[in-house]
């Protein structure tokens, strides 16, 4: 049975943050009260469901403690105490995963960035089939994918593409994408059949929004410049494209996809806030490292995560050793959510049997 402390708690702090939120706070509060509230409304409504299916318990025992009641009421009354002890069970298990930490970052937009790694040509050319996949994955989750900047490959595909995903509870499921991804198949140019591996690296930003990051335009260099490749002769012609490093960090990013300079400033300064946001978090995450061993989608990028191998058909991610002969609709987006549901319920489990050990 979950600690009434426990659920008392949560529901009182949701509706302080209720309570202020109609209060019309001033702007960085709000944000912070929204994100709180957002969180924990699912979990106050686990609270109440789990609750109500208690008290409804109770009043059934009670019903047959009581002898006055008929045996025709007597059997109806044991089915339902019968459901209701099944019902209560499932409710404490999913309010216990609810109550599970939460990463502050799970409900943000992210900045994915996908890069060719060994293999040349074909690396270039998995890059593009990963961020397709991507694309169809966040199309039936109903986000909305912005590029932000592309360097093609010479045969097609990308050296490197990054956008921005936008939608309910994105980096929630695409943070376990962060790492290597690999790809065994037999390239266009191959005459002879023969299997070539290469590989291409995806990482995800939780995306940064002003109040999380402050940034101080003394620490800034920002260089401004032609954009070079596609892009029509008014782009080639005026310098719009930016360039911002961060001298603290030495971070450095550019944007030149817009014809206004002001408009590839914003977006230069988005990916700078997201990055320097990332580095904060990652930092942190080094520290408690000892206290996260064997996390899952840990978001170190030197791991090879995962293996799509085209003459077998199948998709395996080696964090959780799970295979499905699933290539293609994996390459669709559409199952790609198997292997990202799977992934999030591992993690629960190691959350959950992390907290019945203490």
């Amino acid at each position: 049975m979950l600690p009434a402390n426990r659920l008392d708690a949560i529901v009182a702090r949701f509706k302080r943050a209720e309570a202020e939120l109609s209060a019309n706070p001033e702007r960085g509060r709000f944000v912070q009260l929204s994100r709180e509230y957002a969180e924990l409304k699912p979990v106050v409504e686990a609270v109440n469901a789990y609750r109500k299916a208690e008290a409804d318990l109770e009043e059934v025992k009670a019903l047959l403690d009581d002898p006055s009641t008929d045996s025709d009421m007597r059997d109806v009354a044991s089915d339902e105490k019968r459901a209701l002890a099944g019902r209560i069970e499932t409710l404490e298990q999913e309010l216990r995963v609810a109550l599970l930490p939460k990463d502050a970052a799970d409900e943000r937009d992210v900045i994915l960035e996908v890069r060719a790694g060994t293999g040349g040509d074909e690396a270039s050319l998995f890059a593009g089939d990963l961020f397709r996949m991507y694309e169809r994955y966040a199309a039936l989750q109903g986000w909305k994918v912005e590029v932000i900047s592309a360097s093609e490959g010479t045969v097609g595909g990308y050296k490197e593409v990054v956008a921005a995903v936008r939608g309910q509870g994105v980096y929630a499921k695409l943070k376990y994408e962060s790492g290597v991804h690999r790809v065994q198949r037999v390239p266009d140019t191959e005459t002879s059949g023969r299997i070539h591996t290469s590989a291409a690296t995806v990482a995800v930003l939780p995306e940064a929004g002003e109040v999380d990051v402050d940034i101080d335009e003394a620490d800034l260099r920002i260089d401004v410049f032609r954009a070079s490749g596609a892009g029509g002769q008014h782009v080639n012609k005026t310098e719009s494209a930016v360039r911002i490093t961060h001298l603290p960090s030495g971070i450095v990013v550019g944007v030149q996809d817009e014809r206004s300079q002001h408009k590839n400033k914003a977006r230069a300064m988005e990916l700078l806030r997201t990055k320097l946001y990332d580095q904060e978090r990652t930092r942190l995450d080094s520290e408690r490292a000892a206290e996260r061993k064997g996390m899952v989608g840990s978001g170190d990028r030197s791991q090879r995560i995962r293996t799509y191998n085209y003459p077998q058909g199948r998709v395996s991610d080696h964090r959780i050793n799970l295979t499905l002969h699933k290539l293609p609709q994996v390459m669709e987006g559409v199952a790609l959510g198997e292997v990202i549901d799977a992934l999030v319920a591992h993690r629960q489990a190691e959350l959950l049997a992390a907290e019945e050990s203490v």
